[in-house]
């Protein structure tokens, strides 16, 4: 399977990119023709670093950012993230201010949830939520339905990978889409024409990788 991945790289800074996967993919809400890895994105702390960097430019001079909450395991992206909005400069609309990076929990029904002494910086406050994909948009939505109940004002939608059209009421801000791979396509379990045709699943995705079967 890994024989077959190409690396696409960010068009204005290639130290950002990203491994592709053409196959035959499960997630727990669809299937899709090609595992996208961002994986290096989160882990890599110099990568992460330039990937916080391009992902700051819609938010220095238009949006006062009280929180970062952090989906998927992006919390190293989300750091320097804050740091970047932190910087000194005159058109910096956070310069001088403080950010709180966090990540929400599930609890025992699997809902998303914060503990109780992070809540202050959730109820009433500018907050950007950051992602590593949007492909269902599941996940996304179930994060924006969190903040909402706890009285978070969301003011940006940041991802790292976005399907086109997985939510189309919604701006997210994004390094890559599917647009960057060709072909790219999810699809309900009923509706899968890989299944239909016999084609055998290679692996089952989540946001933190692969596991083969």
């Amino acid at each position: 399977m890994e024989s077959r991945t190409y690396r696409i790289a960010l068009e204005k800074n290639p130290i950002i990119s990203i491994n592709v996967i053409p196959g035959h993919f499960s997630t727990g809400a669809y299937h899709a023709n090609f595992y996208v890895d961002v994986s290096s994105l989160k882990s890599n702390a110099l990568v992460a670093r330039d990937v916080a960097r391009e992902l700051a430019l819609p938010y220095y001079t238009s949006a006062l950012v009280d929180t970062i909450v952090c989906m998927e395991n992006t919390k190293v992206i989300g750091a320097f993230l804050a740091e970047e909005l932190l910087s000194e400069g005159t058109l910096v609309m956070n310069s001088g201010g403080e950010i709180h990076v966090v990540t929400p929990m599930h609890n025992i029904e699997k809902k998303l949830t914060f503990y109780d002494n992070e809540l202050e910086w959730i109820k009433n406050r500018n907050i950007i939520l950051l992602t590593t994909s949007v492909s269902s948009g599941q996940t996304l939505n179930n994060a924006l339905e969190c903040l909402t109940y706890y009285g978070g004002h969301v003011i940006g939608i940041s991802s790292l990978f976005i399907s086109k059209g997985a939510v189309p009421n919604l701006n997210v801000n994004t390094l890559f889409s599917s647009e960057d791979v060709p072909g790219y396509t999810t699809m309900p379990y009923s509706k899968c024409g890989m299944c239909h045709s016999g084609m055998k699943l290679d692996a089952l995705i989540g946001s933190e990788g692969y596991m083969k079967i």
